[in-house]
C-alpha cells in the first residue's frame, strides 16, 4: 500500500461512520515488495480535501473519486429503472387494450392500489424469464453494497461492534506465498534472479513455471528423504498480513476479512497472519522454522499487553494446524511448548474453523496417487494432451509426494467415517454402488485392478504405488485411525504423529474455549473415483489413473463445498456429544452451515457463495467472524442446512 504523507500542522479527518481513523486507505496492490503497480495512486492528506493522481498523472480529488464511484452505481440503478419502465409500459398497454371501453375519465379511478392488484393478476401472464430478470436485478441491487470493500465492517461498526480480542489468522494449504532465499547458484539453476521473489503465490510463480520449469521445480520440491530443503535451495513462507491476503494480484483470499476487521478498528497491533510453509510436516514446521514457538509467543504477548485472550481463525488445512498446536503447546519436552494443561483455556478465547479439513479430504488420495483431480480430468482432449506434455500426471504426483504437509490431509477415521464396500453414512437413497467403494476399477487387467478399494485400503494402495520414502515419511508424521476407548485417547497424548487426528486425541480440557465451525454446503464435491490400470505403464509412468473418456462419469460427486467433503466436518458435531471422550472440557461448539447460493455473473460467487475458498468473501461469514472477535459470539446460533448432523450420528466411535 502506498505510504501516506501528512502535511505538517494538518489533522487527518475521521471517517463518516465512526471514530476509526481511516481504516479504508488505498486499495491493495501487488503483494510482492519488489514492485508496485503503476496504477497505484499516491495520496496526500490535506486539511479539507484529498488529492490523488490517476495513472495518467491527472489530479483527482476525493469528490471526483466519489462521483466516479457514484456513476458506477448509477449504471446499475439506470438499468433497473429502464427495465421497470419498459415493464410498466407493457403492463399499461395490456391494461388499456384489455379494457372494454376507455375514456380519459377512467384515469380518475386509476390509483396505486388498483394498479398493484392488477399487476398481481398480470404476474401469472407475464413471461417467467421477465419476472426472474426483474427479481435478479432487485436482488443484485440489494446485495451490491455487501460486496464492496469494508461494507460489512462498516455496517457492523455502525451496530456498535469494536475490536476486542486480538486475532491470529492461520491460512490453508497452498494459501501462503513462498519466497526464495537462495543466493548461491547451483549447477542446474541460477538462484540470484529469484531472490525474495515468490515462487508460489504470485505472477512470478506463473512466469517461472512457464519459462523456467526445471529451475522452478528444483526450488519448490523438498528433499524426498529429509522432507526439508534440497541442497542449494531455500524457500520460506512470506510473512505479515500480505502473506495470504492475495494469491496473485486480483485474486483475494484473506483480504476481505482483513478489510472488515480494519473497519471495526483492528490494526497490525491486534491481528496477525500466522503464515507457514504448508509443504512441511507439522513437526518440521517447528524444528526448521520455530513456527509453533512464534505463535505461542504472539499469543502470550497479546495476553500480557492487551490483557485479552486470542481468537484463532483458520481456513481449510489451517484447522489441522491449530488442532496440532493445541496439543504441542501443552506438551512437555525440549521440542514442545511446555505450557501446561491449562494454557489453552487461559490464552485462547475462541477457535473459528472456516471450511476446515479436520478429518481430511478424499481428493488428497488421488492427487498423491496419480496427480489428478476433477479439474484435470474434465479438460478436453487437447487441453489434457497439452497439460500432460508440459506437466505430466507422474510429475505432479511426484511433486505433491515430496510435500509432507499435503499428506496431512489424507482422510482419517477409516471405514467408520468413510464407508465400507457395502455402505457409507452419506449414501443417497437408491444409489447402486456405495461411496464406500472409493476407488472403483473399470476393468481388471492384473492384481493392480482386481478389486474396488475403500478409503483406508486406498491409502495403503497409495503406499504400494509410491516410493518407500513417501510411506516412511507419512507414517512417521501422521496417523489416520480411530481411538474407540478413552484409555486409547489418553495413551495417544504422548504420540505427536497422532496430534493431527481429532479421532485419536482429544481437544484440550478447556471449558472456557468456544469453537465455531463455519462451512459451506450444497456444492458438488469429489467423493469417489472410477480408475483404470494403464496398459502402457512406461509411457504414462503410472500404473493406474482416473478412467476418463468412457461412458461413465469418472469422478463421483457427493456433498461438500467443492473441495472438502461434507463428511470431514463430522467432528464438529461429535464434539457436541454429552460426555465426549474427544471433548473433555465440554468446550461449547457452535455450527453454522452456509448454503452455496452463488451469483450467476460473479466469477467469485458474490456475497452468498459457500465455495471452499470464496467463502472467505461471503458477507455472512464476515459478519460472524466480526461478532466473534468483538466479543458477541454468544449472539450466533446453530444453523443446520445439510443432513450431516444425522450422518455424523451414525459414526461408531466406540465407548
Amino acid at each position: 500500500m502506498p505510504p501516506r504523507r501528512r502535511k505538517q500542522g494538518t489533522e487527518e479527518p475521521s471517517l463518516d461512520y465512526g471514530a476509526v481513523q481511516d481504516p479504508v486507505g488505498a486499495q491493495p496492490v501487488e503483494e510482492n515488495r519488489s514492485s508496485i503497480s503503476t496504477s497505484a495512486v499516491e495520496t496526500t492528506v490535506e486539511t479539507n480535501t484529498t488529492t490523488t493522481h490517476d495513472a495518467d498523472g491527472r489530479h483527482v480529488t476525493q469528490r471526483e473519486q466519489h462521483h466516479r464511484k457514484h456513476r458506477k452505481s448509477l449504471k446499475q440503478s439506470r438499468r433497473l429503472v429502464f427495465f421497470l419502465g419498459a415493464l410498466l409500459g407493457i403492463v399499461l398497454a395490456w391494461y388499456f387494450a384489455a379494457a372494454p371501453e376507455f375514456s380519459l375519465e377512467s384515469l380518475n379511478d386509476l390509483n396505486l392500489d388498483s394498479f398493484a392488484e392488477f399487476f398481481e393478476d398480470m404476474k401469472g401472464k407475464l413471461p417467467y424469464g421477465m419476472l426472474q430478470e426483474a427479481n435478479d436485478i432487485s436482488q443484485k441491487e440489494q446485495t451490491m453494497l455487501k460486496t464492496e470493500a469494508f461494507a460489512v465492517g462498516k455496517a457492523m461498526y455502525g451496530e456498535g461492534l469494536r475490536a476486542k480480542y486480538p486475532v491470529i489468522m492461520v491460512p490453508g494449504v497452498i494459501s501462503t506465498g513462498l519466497e526464495s532465499w537462495s543466493v548461491v547458484d547451483t549447477d542446474e539453476c541460477s538462484c540470484e534472479p529469484y531472490f525474495r521473489r515468490r515462487l508460489w503465490g504470485s505472477w512470478n510463480m506463473l512466469r517461472a513455471m512457464l519459462l523456467d520449469k526445471t529451475c522452478w521445480l528444483k526450488h519448490i520440491m523438498l528433499d524426498p528423504h529429509t522432507g526439508l530443503d534440497p541442497r542449494g535451495y531455500k524457500l520460506r513462507a512470506a510473512q505479515g498480513l500480505e502473506a495470504a491476503d492475495f494469491f496473485i494480484t486480483g485474486y483475494w483470499i484473506w483480504n476481505k476479512i482483513l478489510e472488515n476487521l480494519a473497519a471495526i478498528a483492528y490494526d497490525p497491533n491486534m491481528m496477525h497472519t500466522a503464515a507457514y510453509d504448508w509443504r512441511l510436516s507439522y513437526m518440521d514446521l517447528e524444528l526448521r522454522d520455530g513456527y509453533f514457538s512464534r505463535v505461542k509467543s504472539i499469543i502470550e504477548e497479546n495476553k500480557h499487553r492487551l490483557n485479552e485472550k486470542t481468537v484463532l481463525v483458520s481456513h481449510s488445512m489451517g484447522s489441522q494446524v491449530i488442532f496440532y498446536f493445541f496439543k504441542w503447546v501443552e506438551a512437555s519436552g525440549p521440542q514442545f511448548g511446555n505450557g501446561g494443561k491449562n494454557w489453552v483455556n487461559d490464552h485462547i478465547h475462541a477457535f473459528v474453523d472456516i471450511s476446515g479439513s479436520s478429518l481430511g479430504t478424499p481428493k488428497s488420495i488421488v492427487a498423491l496417487l496419480s496427480g489428478e483431480m476433477k479439474d484435470t480430468v474434465q479438460l478436453n482432449a487437447l487441453a489434457v494432451y497439452g497439460l500432460e506434455k508440459f506437466f505430466s500426471r507422474s510429475e505432479r504426483a511426484l511433486l505433491l509426494r515430496s510435500f509432507p504437509g499435503i499428506a496431512s490431509m489424507l482422510p482419517k477415521g477409516g471405514e467408520a467415517v468413510w464407508g465400507s464396500l457395502e455402505s457409507a453414512i452419506d449414501d443417497p437413497d437408491g444409489q447402486s454402488v456405495s461411496y464406500g467403494n472409493f476407488i472403483q476399477f473399470r476393468n481388471t487387467i492384473s492384481e493392480l485392478s482386481a478389486r474396488n478399494l475403500t478409503v483406508p485400503e486406498s491409502i495403503q494402495y497409495l503406499f504400494t504405488q509410491a516410493p518407500g520414502w513417501f510411506q516412511d515419511r507419512v507414517e512417521e508424521n501422521y496417523s489416520h485411525g480411530l481411538a474407540r476407548t478413552k484409555a486409547e485417547v489418553l495413551a495417544n497424548e504422548g504420540e505427536p504423529r497422532k496430534w493431527i487426528n481429532p479421532l485419536e486425541v482429544a481437544l484440550p480440557n478447556a471449558p472456557d474455549l468456544r469453537i465455531f465451525c463455519l462451512y459451506g454446503v450444497g456444492k458438488p464435491t469429489e467423493r469417489a473415483y472410477l480408475y483404470q490400470e494403464e496398459k502402457d505403464k512406461s509411457l504414462a509412468r503410472l500404473n493406474v489413473s482416473i478412467a476418463a473418456g468412457g461412458m461413465d462419469e469418472p469422478v463421483i460427486m457427493g456433498e461438500g463445498d467443492g473441495t472438502v467433503s461434507l463428511i470431514t466436518h463430522s467432528m464438529c458435531h461429535r464434539w457436541r456429544d454429552e460426555g465426549s471422550k474427544f471433548n473433555p472440557g465440554a468446550s461449547k461448539v457452535t455450527i453454522v452451515e452456509m448454503p452455496h447460493e452463488p451469483e450467476r455473473f460473479d466469477v467469485r460467487g458474490g456475497p452468498k457463495t459457500a465455495e471452499h475458498v470464496d467463502i472467505l468473501g461471503r458477507a455472512e461469514l464476515n459478519e460472524l467472524v466480526l461478532k466473534i472477535v468483538a466479543g458477541k459470539g454468544e449472539q450466533i446460533s446453530d444453523r443446520f442446512v445439510s443432513n450431516l448432523k444425522d450422518y455424523a450420528a451414525r459414526i461408531d466411535l466406540g465407548e
